[in-house]
Parts: C-alpha cells; sequence; structure tokens
C-alpha cells in the first residue's frame, strides 16, 4: 500500500513539477493587454503556491516518520505532580460545569498529584462559588490583561507543578488524559538518548462532540468528520516527522521548564498557542502531536463566529511567523521553517481558491486570455497533472478529507480571509483577542448577508456558462470542454457554498451523543432491561427488550451502570416512536441529586463519539447534491406520541353484531375503519371482548370515510385492576395464527 502511495506522490510531483515549468516559460499571455497579463501572473502565482503547499505533505507522508513514539512504562511512584489550568472568559457556569467534573474524574496513581485551576480572567463571584464547589482551586483576576496568554501565565506564576495541562473552558477531558500523555515526557530519561531531544509539548487532537457548522449545514453527520479532524489527526501529525507539531491551545501537557525557558506564553499576538510551538521548538525542544481524541469540546455553532475564529487564526499564524522570525530564524532546521513557510502559504489557499473560480468565468464572459495555449496542450500538461495532484490529495489526507471538500470548504470561506489575510502580511495587525463564541444556538442558522458573495459569483457562472457554449457545437464544443469544465464544476462548489450559508434549523438546546449502554427501568414494582440510544444532559432516549406501557405524567427510575460510573434518577416519559420494528422511548430527566448528575455526566461524555472518523468514499457528488436538495426541501413529520402503536389488522366482531376492522391499538384508543354497523346508532359505545376482558368504546373522532378512532371508556378501570392489556392484544393478534 505504501508503495503504490508512495508512487502516486512521485508522479504527482513530476507532473505537478512539469506543468509548472510548462506554465512559466510558455504559456504566459504577453502578446494581450497589461490587465490580461498581469491577472495571468497572479493565477500561476496560485497554481504554484497550492502546487507547493502540497509538496510538503506528499514529502511528509513518504517519509513515513509518523509513526507513534514508543512511550516507556512508569512506575506508580514515578508519576509526578500535574497543574490543570481551565481557562475561561465570560463562559457561563453551566458549560464550565461539566469541564470542572471531567477533571476530578481523571485517573491517576495518586490523585493528590492532581491540582486542578480554574484560571478565570473575569474574577466571576459565579466561578469562585462554582470552583468551591468541586474543591477546587480559584485563579482571578480583573481585566483580561493580555487576553488567554495573560491568563496563563497568571496561573503559572501562582503554581509550582512541573507540568501543566490546559484546557479550553468546553473542553471534556477523558479519564485517562493524564495516563496517556504523561510517559511521553520520561523518553528521553528512560532511553538514556542524548541525542532525543526533551519533550516540551504533548498535543493531542482537538476534538468536537457536537456537529460542526459543516456536518450540520450539509446534512452530513454520518458522511464527513469534523472539518478540523484534518489539520488535528493528520496534518498534525505528519508534523511529527520533524518533531514540530502545533500547539492548539487546549487538550495539551506542557513541561513548565520548557515553558519558563521561553519567558512564559507570548504576548504579543492573537494566536499565544501557534507562537508557543515556534519557541518551544527555537528553544530545542520537542513538540509532539498524538492521534488519539482525549478530550472534546464544543463545536462553533453559528457562521459569524466561525469566520471570526478562522480570521483570528490567519492573522495569529502571520504575526506570529513575523514575531518569531521563523523563516529565517537559526534555530530551526531547513524543514522545520519550510513548514512554517508553508503554513503561511495555507492562509493565500483562499486568495487562491477565489482567483480559481474568477479567472474561468472572465474567460467565458469578456473574452479576456490569461493562459495562451492550445486545447492539445492542455490535454499534455494539465491533465495528467490534475488527475495525479487529485490522487495524491486523498492519499495524504488519510480518508479524513478529499479535495472535493477541501475546494468546498475553502469556497465558503474565501470571500472573508482575502483582506484580512493581505493586511496582517503587510504588516496591519489585529491586535485585540476575540473569544470564539460557542454558545448552542436554538434558531435557524443562515445568514443572508454572508450569502451575498457566492450568490453573485453563481450569477456569474451561470451566464459566462450560457454565453460560452451558445451556438456551440462539435469540435467547437470539445475544444471549450475544459472551461465547461471548470465553470460547472466550480458553480456544483459555489451551490455547496450557498446551501452552507442558508443552513438550517437548529431546535435542541442540548447536544444529544449517541450512547449503548445497558439501562434498567423500575416502573410499577416491576423491572425492565433495556439499552439506552443517545443521552444529553436534560433527556435521553432508550430502547426496551420489550415493548411496555408508561402512563403520561408518571416519575419512573432508570439507572444506567457503565464500567467506570453509575448513576440512577427519575425521568418522566416525552414521546415514544416506533423504528424499525422497535419501540423508542424519549424521556426527560425530573429530579437527579449531584452525585449521580456527576456521574451521568460522564457516563454522556467519558466515551468515543460516534461522529465520523473518516469520510464516506462512497457519497459522491451527485449523493451530496442530492441529499441537500431532498433535505431542505422535504417536510419532516415527526412522531410526538406518548404510547406506541401496536399493529393489529383484525376484523372482529364487536357488539351488536357490528364488523369492523381493527388497524391498531396504543392503550387509549383503537383505530378501526369498514364499519359494518347494521342498526347500530354511532353514539351509542360498542363493546370488544378479548377472552374475559371487555373494552368499552366510543368514537372520539372521524380520520375520513368509515374510518374512526374509538376512546376505550374503561381505560382507567382496566388499568386499576392491573390487567396487561399489551398481552391481551397479543392474544387477539394471534388469534388465527394458533
Amino acid at each position: 500500500m505504501n508503495k503504490k502511495r508512495n508512487y502516486i506522490f512521485g508522479f504527482a510531483f513530476f507532473f505537478s513539477t512539469l506543468y509548472l515549468l510548462w506554465r512559466i516559460f510558455f504559456t504566459l499571455p504577453f502578446d494581450q493587454s497589461f490587465g490580461e497579463i498581469l491577472f495571468g501572473i497572479i493565477l500561476l502565482l496560485a497554481e504554484i503556491i497550492t502546487t507547493l503547499t502540497s509538496f510538503e505533505l506528499y514529502l511528509y507522508k513518504i517519509k513515513n516518520k509518523n509513526q507513534t513514539i514508543l512511550i516507556p512504562d512508569l512506575l506508580e511512584t514515578e508519576y509526578p505532580d500535574i497543574d490543570i489550568f481551565i481557562v475561561t472568559h465570560n463562559e457561563s457556569p453551566k458549560l464550565l460545569y461539566q469541564t470542572i467534573n471531567a477533571c476530578t474524574f481523571l485517573q491517576y496513581p495518586d490523585p493528590k498529584k492532581i491540582h486542578i485551576y480554574v484560571c478565570d480572567d473575569s474574577n466571576r463571584l459565579e466561578i469562585k462559588q462554582l470552583a468551591k464547589h468541586f474543591n477546587v482551586n480559584y485563579l482571578g483576576f480583573d481585566d483580561n490583561k493580555h487576553a488567554k496568554a495573560g491568563n496563563l501565565n497568571y496561573a503559572l506564576s501562582k503554581t509550582t507543578s512541573p507540568y501543566i495541562a490546559t484546557f479550553d473552558a468546553d473542553m471534556i477531558v477523558k479519564r485517562t488524559f493524564l495516563m496517556e500523555t504523561i510517559p511521553y515526557f520520561f523518553i528521553k530519561d528512560k532511553n538514556n538518548d542524548t541525542e532525543f531531544m526533551p519533550m516540551g509539548l504533548v498535543q493531542t487532537p482537538q476534538s468536537f462532540y457536537n456537529q460542526d457548522l459543516f456536518q450540520f449545514h450539509f446534512f452530513s453527520k454520518r458522511i464527513i468528520p469534523n472539518e478540523q479532524d484534518f489539520f488535528s489527526k493528520e496534518i498534525n501529525v505528519l508534523k511529527n516527522a520533524n518533531y514540530a507539531a502545533i500547539y492548539t491551545g487546549s487538550n495539551a501537557l506542557l513541561s513548565r521548564k520548557a515553558i519558563n525557558d521561553i519567558g512564559g506564553f507570548p504576548y504579543h499576538t492573537i494566536t499565544e498557542d501557534f507562537e508557543t510551538s515556534i519557541r518551544l521548538q527555537k528553544a530545542g525542544y520537542m513538540t509532539y502531536s498524538t492521534k488519539e481524541s482525549l478530550a472534546a469540546g464544543l463545536s462553533t455553532t453559528t457562521i459569524s463566529s466561525m469566520i471570526k475564529q478562522r480570521t483570528r487564526w490567519a492573522r495569529g499564524v502571520i504575526q506570529s511567523l513575523q514575531n518569531t522570525h521563523a523563516l529565517i530564524t537559526p534555530k530551526l532546521n531547513l524543514v522545520t521553517k519550510l513548514s512554517y513557510f508553508n503554513a503561511f502559504l495555507y492562509w493565500w489557499s483562499f486568495f487562491n481558491r477565489m482567483i480559481f473560480i474568477l479567472a474561468p468565468i472572465l474567460f467565458a464572459l469578456f473574452d479576456l486570455q490569461f493562459v495562451d495555449c492550445s486545447f492539445i496542450e492542455l490535454l499534455i500538461f494539465w491533465l495528467p497533472s490534475y488527475i495525479f495532484y487529485h490522487l495524491a490529495i486523498n492519499h495524504v489526507s488519510g480518508n479524513v478529507r478529499n479535495l472535493r471538500w477541501n475546494q468546498i470548504i475553502d469556497t465558503i470561506l474565501a470571500p472573508f480571509l482575502i483582506i484580512p489575510v493581505l493586511l496582517e502580511s503587510l504588516g496591519i495587525h489585529q491586535k485585540q483577542f476575540k473569544v470564539t463564541n460557542k454558545k448552542k444556538q436554538t434558531h435557524h442558522t443562515r445568514s443572508w448577508l454572508y450569502m451575498m458573495p457566492h450568490f453573485i459569483l453563481v450569477v456569474l457562472t451561470v451566464i459566462a456558462i450560457i454565453r460560452y457554449s451558445y451556438g456551440k457545437y462539435g469540435l467547437s464544443l470539445l475544444y471549450s470542454s475544459i472551461i465547461l469544465f471548470w465553470l460547472v464544476y466550480n458553480l456544483i462548489i459555489l451551490c455547496f457554498a450557498i446551501f452552507f450559508m442558508l443552513g438550517r434549523p437548529a431546535n435542541r438546546k442540548h447536544e444529544r451523543i449517541e450512547a449503548k449502554e445497558e439501562i434498567t427501568v423500575y416502573l410499577n414494582n416491576h423491572i425492565y432491561q433495556g439499552v439506552t440510544l443517545d443521552l444529553s444532559q436534560v433527556a435521553l432516549a432508550f430502547q426496551l427488550f420489550a415493548p411496555i406501557y408508561i402512563p403520561s405524567n408518571t416519575y419512573f427510575e432508570i439507572e444506567i451502570t457503565t464500567a467506570n460510573y453509575h448513576s440512577k434518577f427519575n425521568v418522566r416519559l416525552l414521546y415514544v416512536r416506533k423504528q424499525m420494528q422497535k419501540w423508542i422511548y424519549v424521556a426527560t430527566i425530573k429530579t437527579i441529586d449531584e452525585k449521580n448528575k456527576r456521574q451521568y455526566l460522564q457516563i454522556i461524555h467519558d466515551r468515543k463519539y460516534t461522529l465520523p472518523d473518516e469520510i464516506d468514499e462512497w457519497s459522491s457528488l451527485y449523493d451530496d447534491l442530492y441529499r441537500n436538495l431532498k433535505e431542505r426541501f422535504t417536510k419532516r413529520k415527526k412522531e410526538q406520541r406518548q404510547t406506541f402503536r401496536i399493529p393489529i389488522e383484525k376484523d372482529v366482531l364487536f357488539s351488536n353484531q357490528v364488523k369492523g376492522h381493527i388497524i391498531d391499538f396504543n392503550y387509549h384508543y383503537f383505530s378501526i375503519k369498514d364499519l359494518k354497523k347494521g342498526t347500530w346508532n354511532e353514539k351509542e359505545p360498542l363493546t370488544l371482548t378479548i377472552d374475559t376482558t371487555i373494552f368499552y368504546l366510543r368514537i372520539y373522532k372521524k380520520i375520513n370515510y368509515n374510518h374512526y378512532l374509538f376512546e376505550i371508556i374503561n381505560f382507567e378501570e382496566l388499568m386499576n385492576k392491573k390487567i396487561d392489556l399489551l398481552k391481551i392484544i397479543k392474544q387477539l393478534i394471534d388469534k388465527e395464527k394458533r
């Protein structure tokens, strides 16, 4: 497999280089107008930058040094003291509750060596009280001085442990985090390797337990991984080939000595995490990234907050490269410098994407020539390069991302990042640190304003396709095929950008986490076994091994037990729905004490989440388009019944010799059609006798012609007698089968 992959990288490198050489020396339109020449040069530069950013990834993959480092086994007494910094700025106490709670469950040989600090740069009384509630330390100061870096440095000055774990306010850590990260810092000592650099940072992936905007807006929960997985689990891990992984600000373990050696967390940047990585590497420390998620938080939930976040990242990366002189310093080796140069070029990919969209539009609409070549030359030089580039990028992504989704994401963000990247590159800095808003949204997430650039490009592309293809046929149409290909392809990508900005309704206030855990239901002195389907802070869905009747407004008890946690609490049924031939119960939590609440939160979050780790390779461009169109134009009917319907489909004889066909039963009602009434008066009740049980029925509602919903008048009487109605109905269903 690796041999085949390397061949693809080799061919991609060869054909891309050949294509660029041809473009540089033979295709610039020097006989055209100044504007055409200028745009032609810009287009060529965009192609060069795009190609160069891919070469680094090819080389990392070929080197194949991103394998997991063998970590040593430590004696229990060798595990050091740890300071845990939970960094917060105006986040809600409810959000912090989960984060602090998870930290209190961390596994460690000596729990007394774990020192948890809530680092609050707003000095809020309610957060101080929350820390006291969990019996953890509180560090607060005013004015948000120096933003997150100031908060971290203040915490450094008040603590002493040799290692520090940092978590953002929304990041919920898994109990094994410390056990799986601490040993990395003892590799050099245990191996007695003088050439091995000391470990300064171990970064675990920035993972999320909610759908990101791309998964949510594209109805792709099962199709694509979180957008940030590509960097966290692929690109950053690839950087291990040079032991130069990037610190992403959370879910990481750092050496206090290393941080002190670089003078603490840097102030003069809006991405103190990225700059910390560079300074650690300049100081001779290794930075390493793992692939397994050991903590998860909330992804951004609004388009505006996501754009602000990416703008801060773009500006911050450029600021940090300028502050550290990373591209010219002798303290970093050439490969690492090239990696950081590539990081700078990455933020120009959005500019490149816009150029690639505009070029065929301008050519088709205004006959502007930016490339001087023939159709045959394009087939010879461009086509092999494009094919192998496409294959190589798919191999680089490790099934986390493909070229199509790369281009969709870049197209969505391009109009909003071009100017900030340009300004920052020119030295016009953004100095204010803006915290990303991750507050759960419960309204439609569309944004008409952000849609406008993409809408204008869609209109221009459609006009360009019509104008360029009008009146062409035969060879003329064939020679135009490459331009038409890019116009149509870009149009499809732009449609996805429109879909993204249209958004979709976000109705749930709390995230539901898919989880299959054994469950015990206690109801009316009976015990039922089942399994959970999904969990949230306020509700849960579960399936029982046999359907049961749960009366409305009845509280009942649920018990969930896992390998590490146990919780018991009272719930009330919300509704029941049928899925395949199974009944799913959804209940809301009504009463839960503090101990069980803390355990329940761990049951929810201390797990491997079910959001996909890899892209669905079977989902084609057509499938993605069809899914989005179908979901947006199909109105879903939600089933919100408090009792389940049991299909019967039996002809029965009622009182007064009235015959009819029972469709189904839901404890309170029978659905009946095809009544042969005879002399029966509809105002009179009917009786249905099954074995010795008598049901008294009266018409509740007429559904349509000769189709009625009959209410069970004596329902309460039957329930008081503790008659098992489900058993009785099964007798009716099975009567003709016996």
